[in-house]
């Protein structure tokens, strides 16, 4: 079977990827690296999060909490059992002597979050709109108190140091892919149809028999599961965490991503994470020899006001580049003859 155009574009981005993480891996410094590693995460992040409030319309802030979860629980299972003792002193004993490799520990991680967002979901998914955002704020503020008075199984404010630095960037990679293809084939699915009903007309879809609690659940519980995931690899990348690491700035950089990308759409939350976190990389030099601290915030926040100005429905909007999506792609003489969809109902031809 002769393969379609859009599996050749995704066979040579796979490559491209692989490519480029090889060399990486291979001629770049450490701290280069660590930038690298720093864009998947935020791929990870944003297009999870792109699935959970772009296509159901959630207005959910809460992403930085989902992460610190399944960073702290993944860190606590990876950590050498022969420092748990005297760092970690009030674990139960079976705890205490475990010392697990990276990947049960991200996915135990990624779980816990999905655990927590099915728990927390339930009331506060009957939430819309704004009232949305300040409760899932919330939940930021309640779990980096509860860490915070946890000083026996998390070390408090001090936060854990000494993690093991297992997170490499074919494992961010690998997880950025597992990622993607998961909130494709949703996305492109009868899930994907029914948060896209509910974000445009949530009663319409209600009469069409959507069941719109267990939708928006699932697409809560979903980001929250890929938002643990990448705290997990977060941890094990920087080899310390303290509470105070997820804030709301976190929160606002995420949406500020979604936004720019398009709200619902993969590739542009890949595309927005990746240069937003190039910017402020290569800014933060400039902004240390002028003395302007805070300019890359600045300058984000400008871009930000920019787009929603010029292109409110952010790059990409809620779909993907026409190469990358399933079916044929219309050659340009087919396209040709298409009625422009968006001109005006009088320049089109008259229907008989």
């Amino acid at each position: 079977m002769k393969p379609q155009r859009h599996q050749i574009a995704w066979a040579v981005l796979a490559a491209a990827a692989v490519l480029l993480v090889a060399f990486a891996e291979t001629f770049l410094s450490g701290y280069e690296r660590t930038v690298i590693g720093f864009a998947g995460i935020y791929a990870i992040l944003v297009v999870s999060l792109s699935f959970s409030n772009g296509l159901t319309g959630l207005f959910s802030l809460g992403h930085p909490a989902f992460m610190m979860l399944g960073g702290y629980v993944a860190a606590v299972l990876t950590f050498p059992a022969n420092r748990k003792g005297f760092m970690l002193p009030a674990l139960p004993e079976w705890l205490a002597t475990a010392e697990l490799s990276l990947f049960p520990a991200t996915v135990i991680g990624g779980a816990a979050a999905a655990f927590a967002a099915v728990i927390v979901g339930f009331p506060v998914l009957r939430l819309r709109g704004h009232y949305l955002a300040v409760a899932t704020l919330g939940l930021i503020i309640i779990l980096r108190v509860l860490i915070n008075n946890a000083d026996g199984l998390t070390r408090g404010a001090l936060g854990l140091n000494g993690i093991p630095r297992m997170t490499s960037l074919w494992w961010i990679l690998g997880w950025l892919a597992v990622t993607l293809l998961v909130c494709w084939r949703l996305k492109h699915s009868s899930v994907g149809r029914s948060l896209l009903a509910i974000r445009e007309n949530e009663m319409a879809a209600a009469c069409m028999g959507v069941n719109r609690a267990g939708a928006k659940l699932t697409a809560f519980s979903v980001g929250a599961f890929f938002a643990g995931i990448s705290g997990a690899l977060w941890a094990h990348l920087l080899t310390n965490l303290t509470p105070g690491s997820f804030n709301l700035t976190m929160a606002f950089m995420l949406v500020v991503m979604v936004v720019i990308g398009g709200s619902g759409s993969l590739v542009g939350a890949i595309l927005a994470a990746v240069s937003i976190t190039v910017l402020r990389e290569v800014l933060r030099p400039v902004e240390q020899a002028v003395g302007a601290y805070g300019l890359v915030q600045v300058i984000i926040a400008l871009l930000l006001i920019a787009t929603l100005l010029l292109r409110p429905q952010g790059f990409f909007g809620s779909s993907e580049p026409r190469i990358l999506r399933p079916g044929p792609v219309a050659s340009r003489t087919e396209r040709s003859e298409l009625p422009d969809q968006g001109a005006p109902s009088a320049a089109r031809p008259a229907e008989k």
